[in-house]
């Protein structure tokens, strides 16, 4: 199966996770084992804000720009390239600190 990206359904997000949430596959095609496999882009200075995993972990590839990752309390600059991964139990958080939108393919999966 290929979905055209004119047909893949977008948020249009508000407030502090200013941007949009792309889903890449919905959760039935992951045959209810991952919550999301998405593509976000944070326009600058917005956030996902911090959260914990329960149930879940969740990896992060960095597409473009630049953020800010709050890993467990360690904070740590991520840019093009970079892979994020916050296992079940564990907190993070992410912030655009550049001027153009941050990018990243999310995939979260659930561990129950």
């Amino acid at each position: 199966m290929i979905t055209r990206k004119e047909n893949l359904p977008v948020e249009q997000r508000t407030g502090e996770r200013l941007g949009t949430f792309t889903k890449l596959l919905d959760e039935s095609q992951m045959h209810g084992k991952a919550k999301a496999f998405a593509r976000v882009a944070l326009r600058p200075g917005s956030m996902a804000p911090l959260h914990k995993h329960e149930g879940s972990f969740e990896g992060f590839y960095i597409l473009a720009g630049k953020g800010l990752v709050d890993d467990n309390g360690t904070v740590t600059e991520v840019k093009v390239g970079d892979v994020v991964f916050t296992n079940d139990g564990e907190s993070h958080s992410i912030k655009n600190i550049g001027e153009s939108d941050l990018e990243y393919i999310a995939l979260v999966v659930y561990t129950r």
